[in-house]
This record gives structure tokens, sequence and C-alpha cells, in this order.
């Protein structure tokens, strides 16, 4: 795809691969929209971006640790612009952030199944008439292979909770709903396609674990890059990829009943449905 003049929206691309991907895509001429709770650390991408000789990318501050910032990022985008080429959802926290504790959202949902998963449901559901008016368009969701089952009856890990048994699960709700939304969206021209981008990158989120990184940003961001202008996945939708690869998921992502469940519960908690 040729990226000159596209609308791209990155969640959390004020730091670690969600930065290298818009730095690439203004490269490229991309009209790029980064988003991030820090404005400091977004004026030093921009201005980065400003150096290289490219337009200024635009910069939506906001907390997708609740739905309300979700709702207020969507509101400004959509004020903002008629039409969405391309919308990362990139933006999510690790199973160390802030101590390995259970810790709630300000809606009162597990952080970590708020911040990695429900944020992007919701935003991607208010952004859908963007991204329609746009087509071919394309949703990209950055999870990864680390996937633990959902289960519906303590989807907030109320008991024997890990950090990275919730942030397994959300990662594994965003997959299920790669795949629910694909079948949702056949023939409207939009792919939704999700993808683990690399294992133990050089980020700030990896670190915070206290993991060795194991490969970089521009490992992971070239496989992000992959899916957002690749023309060999133009026409595929409801995949997941493992780098440049396609791979198959947990078996809860293929279980349309699990998906059924999942869509229903999300549109209840992020108030798309009562």
């Amino acid at each position: 795809m040729d990226m000159r003049g596209k609308t791209v929206l990155i969640t959390g691309s004020t730091d670690g691969v969600g930065r290298y991907v818009a730095t690439r895509l203004a490269a490229e001429g991309a009209d790029v929209l980064i988003h991030g709770r820090d404005a400091a650390r977004a004026k030093t991408l921009i201005d980065e971006i400003v150096k290289a000789g490219r337009a200024a990318p635009t910069f939506y501050q906001a907390d997708l640790s609740s739905m309300a910032g979700a709702r207020e990022l969507a509101a400004a985008v959509i004020r903002d612009h008629k039409r969405l080429d391309v919308f990362v959802s990139n933006a999510g926290i690790g199973s160390q952030n802030d101590g390995p504790q259970r810790q709630e959202s300000r809606d009162g949902y597990e952080l970590r199944f708020a911040v990695n998963y429900l944020s992007g449901f919701l935003l991607v559901r208010l952004l859908l008439p963007l991204l329609k008016a746009a087509a071919p368009s394309r949703i990209v969701n950055v999870a990864s292979l680390g996937q633990h089952p959902i289960d519906f009856d303590d989807v907030m890990i109320t008991k024997g909770y890990s950090g990275s048994r919730a942030y397994a699960q959300s990662k594994l709700s965003q997959i299920m709903f790669t795949i629910d939304l694909a079948e949702e969206l056949k023939g409207a021209g939009i792919t939704v396609n999700a993808l683990h981008p690399a294992t133990y990158m050089n980020t700030t989120m990896v670190r915070a674990g206290g993991i060795a990184p194991m490969s970089t940003v521009e490992q992971g961001g070239a496989a992000i890059l992959h899916l957002v202008e690749g023309d060999d996945v133009a026409a595929r939708s409801g995949l997941f990829f493992n780098g440049m690869n396609e791979a198959r998921a947990n078996p809860q992502a293929y279980d349309a009943d699990a998906r059924r469940q999942l869509r229903a519960l999300s549109l209840k908690l992020t108030g798309l449905s009562s």
C-alpha cells in the first residue's frame, strides 16, 4: 500500500514499538495520529519526525485505562477526521506494570483486561464509520503469543490472580475480537488481523517486567508494518500472525460460542449495550 496521504491512528505510539511504527509511517508520507498519556514524550517524537523533514503528527492525549478516556479519544479523532485508513491498536500494559498485584481500572474492571482489550474494542467500534469511509482500510491488533483462555465465570480474575495470566487473557481476547470482527465486516472492505510482533522486544514494558530483551523494536515494527501496508495481506482478514508468519492462536480463539460470550460481555462493559 502506498501510505502517502493515508490517515493512520496508532495507540500507544509515544514509546516502544508504536513509536517506531509511527516514525516509519510518517517517513512514508502518512498522516500519522499518535496517542499516549505523556505529552512530553509525544513532543520528542513530533520533534524527531519534523526534524527528518516530515509533517508533524497529530498528538491525542488519552488514558485508556478508562472507558471515558477511550470515548474521548474516539470523539477527538472523529471531530478532526472524516476517514481513517488504518487503526493500529497497540496501547497496553504488561504483566508487571506498577507491580504484579491485581489492579482495577476506574470502571472497576481488571486493569490489564481494560487497557489491553476493552479500550481497543471500544475504540474500534466507535471509529468504524471512519474506517468504512476509507475502505479499503485495515485494523491491526497488537497481541501476543502469551495467551490464556477466558474463564467466563471469573473474567476479572478475582481468584487465582497473576499478572501473567491477566496479560495473557487480555491478549487472547484481542485475537478473539479480531476473528469475530473480521467475520462481521466481510464485504465491507476492512481487514482485521492480529499479531505477536516479536518476543520480548527492548521496550519499557519488557524491562518493567525484569526481562532481558530478546528482540528489537525494529523487528516487531517490521511485523506490524507488514500488516499495515503489505500487499500480500490486503485481502486477508481474521488471522493471527507470529511476526511475519501466519500462526494458530489458543484454541479458544476458534470457539464461536466463546467469541459470542466475549462479544456480549464487551458490549455491556463498554456501555455499547445494556
